[in-house]
């Protein structure tokens, strides 16, 4: 029997609630910075701030300092967060429907009025962070899981999604590996591709990232649950690239047990012929591609497991 699997990746996410995240090459999770005050402006010192991940319960908490600030690192990317304050006196300030973007620090203000007879919970809405904004700085693009759902893709490979940066420009020839992709005109092969934190370029120079002389994706992405794309960053922590850094973030499990079964089918049958007046001879070819993932709750609130396979029979 002809077959190989030319692409195989388990991604096992294990997070307890509280802990911060691990990061080596790149940055891995998001962080808050809050900044919680009464209602004439005046900040409010030793108030415990909560933010639960909604989908995980997953819980961030930590108290202001003099100046009614608090940063929280380590936070799972996405979202919904709802962030809650308490403080001695006042009502509870909450807002929620929260998202964060990976290696960004999200800036929150909550108002606390005073407390009345009678506690009451000021609630308002907020929308998600944008990638650009004026409280920043650094060139940055950041794709998340919704989108990989949303948009088209023939190989389902991370350069179908990292074009998607205005500063890109070309792509491999199948769309299964990030290969051609460049970024500000730079070399494809001195971009710094990370996943969860780690260095995971190929460092022998025969494409920009793993797969890429296969044709096939290192890593589903059925498994990515953020992508970013930094050309210019501001924290220091993002380096050792010159055109762009492609930084991934795998998922994991939530409160809620889901599965996915996908798979995918191309032949010569599926490709045009034709470009205008030019013609093209697409070959003859056959690709098959089936996958999975199933993700869920080990202990509700603290443990989670997530893991994804695909399996490219050839022919």
């Amino acid at each position: 029997m002809k077959r190989l699997f030319t692409a195989l990746s388990f991604v096992a996410a294990l997070l307890i609630a509280g802990t911060s995240a691990l990061s080596a090459q790149g940055v891995a999770a998001a962080s808050m910075s809050i900044r919680l005050s009464d209602a004439t402006g005046a900040p409010l010192v030793g108030a415990r701030v909560t933010a639960v991940h909604v989908p995980s319960g997953t819980t961030y908490s930590g108290q202001t300092r003099a100046d009614g600030r608090l940063v929280l690192q380590g936070m799972r990317v996405g979202g919904p967060y709802k962030v809650t304050s308490a403080a001695i006196g006042y009502t509870p300030a909450v807002k929620d429907e929260i998202y964060l973007n990976l290696g960004v620090t999200s800036d929150l203000s909550l108002t606390a009025n005073r407390a009345a007879v009678q506690l009451g919970e000021i609630v308002a809405a907020a929308t998600k962070d944008a990638v650009f904004s004026s409280e920043r700085t650094g060139a940055a693009t950041s794709v998340s899981r919704e989108v990989f759902g949303a948009l088209p893709t023939i190989g389902r490979g991370l350069d179908n999604f990292t074009r998607l940066s205005p500063q890109a420009s070309g792509s491999s020839t199948n769309g299964t590996a990030a290969s051609g992709v460049s970024f500000v005109g730079q070399d494809n092969r001195i971009n710094n591709i990370t996943v969860d934190g780690t260095y995971f370029s190929n460092s022998f120079g025969l494409g920009s990232a793993p797969g890429a002389r296969t044709n096939v994706a290192a890593i589903s992405i059925d498994a990515i649950e953020q992508v970013q794309v930094n050309v210019a960053p501001f924290d220091v922590r993002q380096g050792n690239f010159v055109g762009a850094g492609v930084n991934t973030v795998t998922r994991s499990g939530t409160n809620t047990f889901q599965g996915s079964v996908n798979y995918v089918y191309r032949s010569q049958d599926y490709t045009g012929t034709h470009a205008g007046d030019n013609t093209f001879n697409p070959g003859t070819f056959t690709f098959h591609q089936l996958g999975f993932t199933l993700g869920g709750p080990i202990l509700k609130n603290k443990l989670f497991f997530f893991g994804s396979a695909q399996y490219n029979p050839v022919g």
